[in-house]
């Protein structure tokens, strides 16, 4: 049963184009901000101080020459930054280098490539059987300036005032109404709310949104701002996308955030984000809340395989800000890839990038000179080599929900997967001072004298009499459980 690395989403993925909800679930997805993830020039030295918010070069072209960077640790998606123009020039709070400050929905930012660039990155993504997720802003367009200074002609297509709301101060996040109509941003850069309850802003976004995927052929949108929006304007537009749309609702409360998955097919898992973070930033974070959360969102959500399951992003403190120990790093980067819903790995996670926020979390990742060898990296390798060999072997492996099986005061092991298939992880918090012992785990579906393989280690454990697998833990690391029969012919462990 030869399985190599990329076969499973490959077999699984369908057209490149157009693509719906349930292919997406077999996506591992690989998140870039295009100004600071490579460079045209192949430069691993080139100059960029994030604290700067300056443009740094990176670039369509500097991309594709990463993509094999990107493919050989297994994943199978990329997320690129905004692409539409965005404001020029520097402001008090730095340049567009990240896309999200638009004021023209029709033409290109143009710092990071041509038209031609952008649909030769298409074509270079979709040549490797992967696919191509842009992010979009739908809530504002940006304004260098206070309120009192916006120019709305110097918006296209919505230029006219009466196209956004009046002006207001976001004030009260438990205010839906305030919350959608008042305003984001700064004096130094206003970001201008549209009306989207407008019929004319709603049929202006349709249109473009089915251009834009059709130009450029989109097989996925991240969607900013997602909850400054009014809900009902979602569900038309989801559909004149014509793909998939997962939507960033910046709130760790389920009750809060899923409900809109009934207006948009995904919404970022912000839930399970938080509760993860807690749990492994030190051994006396709360495993016992992750697994309560885990539950909470499976029966909460209206479908949490397909929610985007992530540690870090733009827009969060990298993880290796909060602790430095790898151990921790690597328990967390893990949970992200074999939990339910679309794994998102943010560039840098992967070296162990640290930086406490904006901006600081947007370092260039040439600068790491794309180590492959790197531990988090050769990590990410292996654990996407199992999860794509598991959705090869079922691939009802991607609807099946994951579920604790055990937690104590520092470990948590979860179960995915149907009996005979499963994929089993063992999670520790304990850190890289982990004392060595044994978990005897039950509860696995495995029975009396099956074998099974701890895949970072390739060491072959073997079921006891009572169903309980011997995990040898030791120095807080994850531990990765399957069935030795299901390897034969894959290449995992020399199988």
């Amino acid at each position: 049963m030869k399985a190599p690395l990329f076969l499973a989403a490959a077999a699984l993925a369908g057209p490149a184009y157009a693509a719906t909800p349930a292919e997406w679930r077999s996506k591992i997805v690989y998140q870039v901000i295009t100004d600071r993830f490579a460079r045209a020039d192949n430069s691993t030295t080139a100059a960029c101080n994030a604290s700067d918010r300056q443009y740094c070069g990176g670039s369509y072209r500097g991309i594709i020459n990463r993509l094999d960077y990107i493919q050989n640790m297994g994943f199978t998606a990329v997320w690129i930054s905004p692409i539409t123009y965005n404001l020029e020039g520097d402001t008090g709070d730095g340049t567009a280098y990240h896309g999200y400050w638009q004021q023209d929905l029709y033409r290109l930012n143009e710092n990071f490539g041509t038209a031609e660039d952008l649909k030769a990155l298409s074509t270079a993504i979709h040549d490797r059987g992967m696919y191509l997720m842009v992010d979009i802003v739908v809530n504002h367009n940006a304004w260098p300036g206070d309120y009192t200074t916006v120019d709305y002609s110097k918006f296209n297509p919505f230029n006219s005032q009466g196209d956004y709301h009046s002006y207001c101060e976001i004030t009260n996040y438990d205010d839906q109404e305030n919350v959608e109509d008042c305003w984001l941003g700064s004096s130094n850069v206003e970001l201008v709310d549209l009306n989207t309850d407008s019929s004319a802003v709603i049929s202006g976004y349709n249109s473009w949104i089915t251009d834009l995927v059709s130009n450029y052929s989109i097989d996925g949108l991240r969607i900013d701002t997602v909850k400054h929006v009014d809900k009902a304007f979602w569900p038309d537009f989801n559909a004149a996308a014509g793909v998939f749309c997962t939507g960033e609702i910046f709130d760790g409360d389920p009750a809060y955030t899923c409900p809109y998955q009934d207006y948009l097919d995904s919404v970022l898992n912000y839930p399970i984000y938080y509760s993860l973070i807690r749990a492994f930033t030190s051994p006396s974070g709360s495993i016992s809340d992750l697994a309560s959360m885990i539950n909470t969102v499976k029966s909460t959500c209206k479908d949490s395989t397909l929610l985007g399951t992530f540690a870090e992003n733009h827009d969060v403190t990298r993880f290796a800000s909060l602790t430095s120990d790898l151990s921790q790093a690597r328990n967390v980067l893990a949970f992200v890839l074999l939990h339910d819903g679309i794994p998102i790995v943010f560039q840098g996670q992967e070296q162990h990038y640290a930086g406490t926020g904006d901006p600081d979390n947007r370092a260039a990742l040439w600068l790491s000179g794309y180590d492959a060898s790197a531990p988090l990296a050769r990590l990410a390798a292996s654990v996407n080599q199992i999860r794509n060999h598991a959705l090869y072997v079922d691939a009802a492996y991607l609807t099946y929900k994951n579920y604790p099986i055990y937690s104590d005061a520092n470990t948590l092991a979860l179960r995915k997967g149907f009996d005979g298939a499963q994929v089993v992880a063992v999670l520790s918090n304990r850190g890289e001072s982990g004392a060595a012992y044994t978990l005897n785990l039950g509860s696995t579906g495995w029975s009396s004298g099956d074998l099974v393989v701890e895949v970072l280690t390739c060491a072959t454990l073997t079921t006891a009499s009572d169903g309980s697998v011997p995990v040898p833990m030791e120095s807080g690391l994850p531990r990765v459980l399957y069935p030795r029969d299901k390897l034969s012919g894959s290449g995992i462990c020399g199988l």
